[in-house]
């Protein structure tokens, strides 16, 4: 009769407490995300470049091996794989809180208590067989079994388990997130290094043409016709264009080990073909619509996950203000004399507990990490909300540059071809005397400065084509 007492006390107890816990902090109302476009123009055609391999987009042998390389060597991809296993092992010990855990336990000891207290006098008078009484001092040996298991009744540790999944396929996204970005540096290097290439034999084009014309001026002025300032005009701009030269040559050492340098290995040489650069064509962009973005982008499926981990902690933080039961339990053999640990049942030693346990009051910790929860939750999807538009717009811009540096590329294609009509001009014209030094020297200029631009606006057009193909979404399938 006591014990059912007892019994009807503990549940009127734990109902109390999962009265007076479930008073919990309202959650914050997240604003609602804004719609996405339903194009990037006016055309609606869902055929996306994102889907074909880096392999068949970028068509050029030299590139696709370096590509490959820096996809097996690159250090910042090796960190990021250890990170994915890091969130790996976070989900095994999410999962093991869920299960008991159960151990084994053996100890000894030994105690000795005054002669005149309770537990010495009772010891002392006390009998294990005729004659003999407890020894003193007591020893304690004890050998068995434990578990303690907490129950998951709100769903708490399940909830904070599948948050760690969630993190985990959050990881695997930003690895591929890390690959295309990769891709894309990989690509922008080498365009640039093709870009130096051609850049370098056109000064050195120009180098010949100039120390020509400087031959001409200083026959000239041996006929009466020049002067020593135009033989020393010439002279500085044929020196102006070797010291280019060397600056260019820097600059594909340069560009040359940034490729190095994302392929994980010491300054080697990189195999290129720029002979053609300026004839190269790149690829057709198919766009697709914006809301491809959100499957292709691997930075947008990131956020997403990272959104749903920020809401199941969420829960994991509320679950905090209810009680939890916690079940332990203990069996095994206990005596204070080794001979007696096999003696049954007297040393059988065994206890199973259940607690019920809640915050009652001073809950600032938990309320505080409730709010903190919520406060990630917004974080998470304001930044969810700029992915998406970040990544529309990127692709916006960059669809924009191809259109615009396509019409550049064409004028500038024939300023230079007017420019080098006009070197001949202003050759032919010095030589017959209807035209000064400084005409062609300007001439000169005007041809090498438009060249140089031309290779750079072949670049920009290179690149622009590789970040489209990132934009989109990209590489890392």
């Amino acid at each position: 009769m006591y014990n059912i007492k007892i019994y009807k006390s503990l549940i009127a107890m734990g109902f109390a407490l999962t009265i007076v816990s479930c008073k919990t902090p309202s959650a914050i109302t997240a604003t609602e995300s804004k719609a996405i476009p339903e194009s990037f123009g006016i055309s609606k055609d869902t055929k996306n470049t994102s889907t074909s391999t880096w392999q068949n987009y970028f068509n050029d042998p030299n590139l696709t091996s370096l590509i490959t390389i820096a996809l097996k060597n690159n250090q910042e991809l090796q960190i990021t794989l250890q990170e994915i296993e890091m969130a790996k092992n976070d989900i095994r010990v999410k999962k093991g809180a869920l299960l008991p855990s159960v151990g084994l336990r053996a100890g000894t000891g030994v105690e000795k208590v005054g002669r005149y207290t309770s537990q010495g006098a009772g010891d002392a008078t006390t009998e294990i067989a005729p004659g003999k009484e407890f020894p003193d001092p007591l020893t304690d040996l004890n050998v068995g079994a434990y578990a303690n298991w907490e129950v998951d009744i709100w769903k708490k540790l399940r909830n904070s388990k599948k948050a760690a999944v969630t993190r985990y396929l959050a990881t695997i996204e930003g690895k591929n997130f890390v690959v295309t970005n990769l891709i894309a540096e990989v690509a922008d290097s080498y365009y640039e290094l093709m870009s130096l290439d051609s850049q370098l034999e056109i000064v050195k084009q120009n180098i010949q043409l100039q120390q020509n014309a400087l031959e001409i001026v200083k026959i000239q002025k041996e006929a009466a016709r020049a002067t020593e300032l135009a033989v020393q005009k010439f002279q500085a701009e044929v020196l102006a264009s070797k010291s280019m030269e060397f600056q260019i040559n820097q600059k594909i050492v340069e560009a040359e080990n940034t490729i190095n340098f994302l392929l994980g290995r010491y300054p080697e040489k990189i195999t290129r073909n720029s002979s053609d650069f300026l004839n190269r064509t790149p690829s057709i962009i198919q766009s697709g619509i914006p809301s491809q973005l959100l499957t292709n982008r691997p930075d947008v499926k990131q956020a997403e996950l990272d959104l749903t981990a920020a809401k199941l902690d969420v829960k994991v933080a509320r679950a905090e203000f209810y009680p939890s039961l916690d079940i332990s339990a203990a069996f095994g053999l206990q005596a204070f004399k080794t001979s007696y640990l096999v003696k049954f049942p007297e040393s059988l030693l065994y206890n199973l507990v259940g607690d019920i346990a809640a915050p009652l009051i001073n809950r600032n910790a938990i309320k505080a990490e409730f709010a903190n929860a919520n406060a990630r939750q917004l974080q998470a999807l304001y930044n969810y909300d700029r992915t998406i538009l970040n990544a529309y717009l990127e692709v916006s811009n960059q669809l924009a540059n191809i259109g615009n540096l396509e019409k550049s590329y064409n004028l500038k294609s024939q300023q230079v071809t007017a420019l080098n009509n006009s070197i001949n001009i202003a050759n032919d014209l010095f030589k017959s005397a209807r035209a000064d030094y400084f005409e062609v020297l300007m001439t000169q200029r005007d041809a090498l400065d438009a060249k140089l631009e031309l290779v750079e606006t072949k670049k920009d057009q290179m690149n622009a084509f590789v970040h489209t193909y990132k934009a989109l979404g990209g590489g890392w399938k």
